[in-house]
């Protein structure tokens, strides 16, 4: 009867170890419940992120050369996160940019590298203004749009969609609204992204 015992707990833990491997080699997770979607018939890949998270800093230039060559019908949407009162002026920054059709790669290796490379303290309104005029932005414009409603509703919306979505950390990658990305090193994440972009893409040709 102990032999028995010992083979059965013995197959238990072989059953369990093997599908934690399964789970741990699965390069996403289902999000519970699946989020609408904004892209239309595009796939949509959601980035979260920020500024100053050194692991965004190492995957924004190999995400930067995905975004440049990405298929035609994915589109691909970048999500500033707030989960403290300190990471707010970055995501007023990256709205007020983005209002005003100044967002552009530079600006954003420049923002990645003053947070990560050159610890500069961009944490208030008037410091990020005089940072950003170095690259040709207008200082009075910009401090206009980052303290407009347009602004605060974007960011607000923002906030929400960490709850919406159950982001815990940066970078994290949502595609389709059901499937997250997070976890990985920069590598490795672009190669999961084009893998579960494929599977959506095979998801929605079944539908037809």
């Amino acid at each position: 009867m102990k032999l028995i015992k010992y083979f059965v707990a013995v197959l238990a833990m072989l059953f369990a170890t093997q599908a934690f491997a399964m789970e741990a080699d699965q390069e996403y997770k289902l999000l519970n419940p699946p989020q609408p979607t904004q892209s239309g018939k595009k796939i949509e890949v959601l980035e979260f992120f920020f500024y100053g998270c050194i692991h965004c800093f190492h995957l924004h230039p190999k995400l930067s050369a995905w975004e440049k060559h990405m298929p035609k019908d994915v589109e691909i949407t970048y999500v500033p996160v707030v989960f403290r009162s300190t990471w707010e002026p970055m995501a007023n920054t990256f709205y007020a940019l983005e209002l005003m059709g100044k967002r552009t790669q530079r600006i954003d290796d420049a923002l990645f590298k003053a947070w990560n490379v050159n610890n500069i303290d961009l944490r208030d309104e008037a410091r990020i203004a005089a940072f950003l005029s170095q690259y040709g932005i207008n200082s009075k414009k910009f401090r206009e749009y980052y303290n407009s409603f347009a602004v605060e509703t974007k960011v607000m919306r923002s906030k929400q969609m960490l709850q919406l979505y159950h982001i815990m950390g940066t970078p994290t990658l949502v595609v389709d609204g059901k499937y997250e990305i997070e976890g990985m090193e920069p590598d490795g994440l672009i190669k999961a992204l084009n893998d579960v972009v494929a599977m959506v893409r095979k998801e929605r040709a079944g539908k037809h």
